[in-house]
């Protein structure tokens, strides 16, 4: 076989997201750029013949951590070898850093062969969520970037500059509201996709705040369907969910290979099962 295995250029990012949405994983419309600008050297492509067959992205996101995800093989592909010699390749990018990802149950076993660890669950609501603003809600400013990337890493355990300086200022598609009471309380991230939108990164203090910035973005969503990935260990967000009458669509093992990071009681809701 003609495998050869390289990195992936932004371009080529944009291309795997489509492959991504064929396989139902629903990605943001403007997605690649802030991906690739976290670590241009993370994503990788494994060709065959000179045509791209499968895909994965291990991004550092700092000195310490890095986060695995977009493992994708077209179908006439599978079962060859040639997404898990990806997969290894993939993997020395993070060096001693921890790894952790989202990964669909059904595969813990083999990424427990490579030294993963199941730590808990991801779990996707799916619904409509009556939106409502609040006086204390403003645009984020690109003063605030700092500041939020700060109250990401203290609620999920680890720090993603790149990424949120990537992530948070305002585009068409992707909104991130702060909320503001002489002093930042709580931000959320607003994202089209191909189908309703997405909540992430949500980070807030209490859950009556945190409900405060849902409302918010579902006021700009206007009716349409959203979800949030809500990790299993914050059981207030997970509650209401529920009370609202979301539904679970998936859940994902989140697993990491090293010591997991410790987050914080902050309510809390990913970013992106790609990139932590």
């Amino acid at each position: 076989m003609n495998l050869r295995v390289r990195n992936m250029g932004a371009d080529e990012l944009a291309g795997v997201l489509d492959w991504a949405a064929s396989e139902g994983w629903n990605p943001g419309h403007d997605d690649a750029a802030p991906f690739h600008a976290t670590d241009p050297e993370g994503f990788f492509l494994a060709e065959v013949a000179g045509q791209p067959v499968a895909a994965i992205s291990v991004v550092n996101h700092g000195a310490d951590c890095a986060f695995l995800g977009l493992y994708l093989c077209l179908p006439d592909y599978r079962g060859q070898g040639i997404a898990y010699a990806l997969w290894q390749h993939a993997l020395t990018h993070a060096g001693a850093r921890v790894v952790g990802l989202d990964g669909v149950p059904d595969q813990q076993e083999n990424y427990r062969k490579s030294g993963f660890v199941l730590t808990g669950q991801t779990y996707r609501f799916s619904g409509t969520i009556a939106g409502q603003t609040d006086p204390a809600l403003r645009a984020v400013r690109p003063g605030d970037i700092a500041m939020l990337t700060d109250l990401e890493a203290r609620a999920n355990g680890y720090a993603k500059p790149a990424f949120m300086a990537a992530w948070c200022l305002d585009i068409d598609t992707r909104h991130t509201l702060v909320l503001d009471r002489d002093g930042v309380a709580g931000f959320v991230t607003l994202r089209a996709c191909r189908a309703g939108f997405k909540i992430g990164p949500l980070v807030a203090g209490s859950m009556e705040d945190g409900e405060i910035l849902i409302r918010a973005a579902a006021a700009r969503a206007e009716g349409q369907i959203m979800m949030i990935d809500v990790p299993d260990d914050c059981a207030p967000l997970m509650a209401w969910c529920e009370g609202q009458g979301l539904s679970v669509s998936f859940n994902t093992a989140r697993m990491y290979r090293g010591t997991p990071p410790q987050g914080g009681t902050q309510i809390r809701a990913i970013a992106t099962m790609e990139l932590g």
